[in-house]
């Protein structure tokens, strides 16, 4: 083997190992806010009465795809072009029953400390033309691996169960018709997108009546307990065996 072969080797082993690196980041990123969803998930099912998270998934983007829309949008075949232009290689979708939960989550998200918001796309707000309906955040977050410290691009998407299934639905006749799609078929899903959204108010206007009747009740409870001073009787053993766990 001669030298100019060994040296192309060692750049080619050395590419390898860098690009393998450069994509394990994008997963710990994910890993990270995966546990950062969940902690939020598990507090809302053991503390509060309600759970505004109704499912979690995340995806990497295959190389294949990067490497697609690298092309596409003309930008250069490298792993710093990547990070600079493609920053939904790493993402995670949230689906929520209501769209405050949308919001909800979102600014618990943005809060916290090691989290750095680089853009808020609001489709709820201003859907996009065919009717899609979502919340992106675009967030830095940091990976810390035995050499170095990456801030790496994960994007977030909040949604309800109607706004994801009608997204999924779209996604399939997309791809399944692989071919520009019929006016008359871009009517329908537009159609069936505003019919979801018709269907997210509906049901939040219910879940708020729910809770005002709950909370009316709470309050009519208590109120009940005073007027005919009620007095809560604990074991004398008990707060001595709170404090000492």
């Amino acid at each position: 083997m001669n030298p100019a072969t060994t040296i192309d080797l060692k750049r080619l082993k050395a590419y390898r190992t860098e690009a393998t690196r450069f994509m394990m980041t994008y997963k710990f990123a994910l890993d990270e806010m995966n546990t950062k969803i969940k902690i939020l998930q598990e507090e809302f099912q053991l503390i509060h009465d309600y759970n505004p998270i109704e499912h979690i998934s995340s995806r990497l983007k295959s190389p294949e795809s990067i490497l697609k829309k690298l092309h596409r949008k003309h930008y250069p075949i490298t792993l710093e072009s990547i990070k600079e232009n493609i920053k939904d290689v790493a993402g995670i979708r949230i689906t929520c029953s209501f769209l405050t939960d949308i919001y909800q989550l979102s600014e618990m998200i943005q809060k916290q400390g090691d989290i750095k918001v680089l853009e808020v796309k609001d489709y709820l707000r201003d859907p996009k033309p065919n009717g899609y309906r979502s919340l992106h955040l675009i967030i830095e977050v940091p990976v810390y691996m035995s050499d170095r410290q990456s801030s790496v691009c994960v994007e977030v998407q909040i949604r309800t169960i109607a706004m994801d299934f009608w997204a999924s639905l779209e996604h399939k006749i997309y791809y399944k018709y692989n071919k520009e799609i019929p006016e008359r078929l871009l009517l329908e899903l537009k159609n069936a997108a505003d019919l979801a959204a018709v269907l997210d108010k509906k049901m939040e206007d219910l879940h708020k009546e729910v809770g005002e009747l709950k909370d009316q009740d709470d309050a009519d409870e208590i109120e009940q307990m005073i007027n005919k001073n009620e007095k809560i009787h604990l074991p004398s053993n008990f707060l001595t065996s709170l404090f000492n766990d």
